[in-house]
């Protein structure tokens, strides 16, 4: 793995001071790690601005074809930070406008790494619970280290995990994904490759090569295809099936029109690989 910025890796930085996110970038791969290991990496308004705009960044990027998203520590994400929470209960609205305005910055973050261009795959060690299990259910893809352990604990503090009820409920059955509301407890990480949260489970520690590998072969690949096949996998999600044949209809019609469909086309009737360009 590439060495991380100079201020994330300075022994000498101040914590304070110190980035929430280190990013790195070999290749057409970026690694976005979440730095903040002595907060649990904990989802705080600080760590949700700067994963935000770390995500705008990659966007405009052309030079970056898959993101990886670890994190820093034992611990993947602890959630919101509970903290910053309860410090706006004595608010004269009891914390309402707080916690709405907290809860869509949430948001923003989460549809972000969805809508990002390029695939984002999650990288998971230790634990990840509430809004840090949403963060790894809204990737594209998640390879877990074979301890790492999954949990939608609001319910058991008389505070249903409903914001991350959306990622889960997108990616696994209904039974599972309200088997993890509402009883709460923990889901090891074999557990999660059943019920489709995580696609790989990998030796304890190797979370972020195995995502790693699997970036890199998507960065291999055209990136016509790879991006307009992510946007429209989200969005014939939302449709109905007739209309999500005639959207999806429409999409590959586009995408066999782009020289790397007539390229990839003509190197399997000549028997030899492809040279793509991107368009």
């Amino acid at each position: 793995m590439p060495a991380a910025s100079p201020a994330a890796a300075s022994p000498a930085c101040d914590p304070a001071e110190a980035p929430f996110v280190a990013r790195s970038q070999e290749g057409g791969v970026a690694t976005l790690a979440l730095a903040r290991p002595a907060q649990r990496n904990s989802l705080s308004e600080g760590m949700m601005a700067a994963l935000t705009q770390a995500l705008a960044e990659i966007a405009d990027d052309a030079s970056v074809r898959a993101v990886v998203l670890t994190a820093e520590g034992p611990v993947y994400s602890a959630g919101h930070d509970l903290k910053e929470i309860q410090a706006h209960r004595g608010d004269a609205d009891r914390g309402r406008a707080y916690f709405e305005e907290v809860l869509k910055r949430c948001a923003t973050l989460m549809t972000a790494i969805v809508r990002l261009p390029q695939p984002v795959i999650a990288a998971v060690e230790g634990m990840a619970t509430a809004a840090g299990c949403q963060l790894v259910a809204s990737c594209d893809l998640a390879v877990a280290g074979a301890k790492a352990r999954f949990c939608t604990p609001g319910v058991n503090i008389g505070l249903f995990c409903h914001t991350p009820m959306v990622a889960l409920s997108r990616n696994l059955s209904r039974k599972h994904a309200m088997e993890m509301l509402l009883l709460g407890e923990w889901t090891e990480a074999e557990d999660a490759l059943r019920m489709g949260l995580v696609n790989r489970v990998m030796p304890e520690g190797g979370a972020l090569a195995g995502a790693q590998t699997l970036a890199r072969r998507i960065a291999e690949k055209s990136q016509v295809p790879v991006k307009l096949g992510k946007a429209a996998f989200y969005a014939q999600m939302e449709l109905g099936l007739d209309d999500a044949y005639a959207y999806a209809s429409r999409v590959m019609a586009e995408n066999m029109l782009a020289r790397d469909a007539d390229e990839g086309i003509s190197a399997v009737l000549a028997k030899r690989a492809p040279m793509w360009e991107d368009r």
